[in-house]
């Protein structure tokens, strides 16, 4: 799969933050494309192998729980497209939103307080 042009992100743009991403969310149509991340994910967010600066590793966290939390609420698909060994380009495409998906993003993505 090649990454259309009007989804890549210039590597000069900071990075995509976890509020960033649900803004995106709130507005992209179905089938619209974000690239949230560009490297090795996993190995990313793990402290002490990860090759991110410290105070960037956070927010990345962040912002992959987010991505998750989006999943799992039917709003995004996840895909990751190989650019080469060990790296990646993590995609979110909007999907199509149910009744029960236009409640409010923050009830929909925000962890539950209860549950902590």
């Amino acid at each position: 799969m090649v990454i259309p042009s009007h989804v890549r992100r210039p590597l000069s743009e900071p990075r995509l933050s976890d509020i960033a991403f649900c803004a995106w969310i709130s507005q992209a149509g179905p089938g619209e494309c974000l690239e949230y991340h560009r490297g090795f994910l996993g190995i990313d967010v793990t402290p002490g192998i990860s090759l991110l600066p410290e105070t960037e590793r956070p927010s990345l966290c962040d912002l992959a729980q987010m991505a998750l939390r989006a999943f799992e609420a039917g709003l995004v698909h996840l895909v990751q497209v190989r650019l080469g060994p060990d790296r990646f380009a993590y995609l979110a495409i909007a999907r199509r939103r149910s009744r029960s998906a236009e409640a409010s993003l923050s009830r929909v993505l925000l962890p539950d307080p209860e549950a902590a």
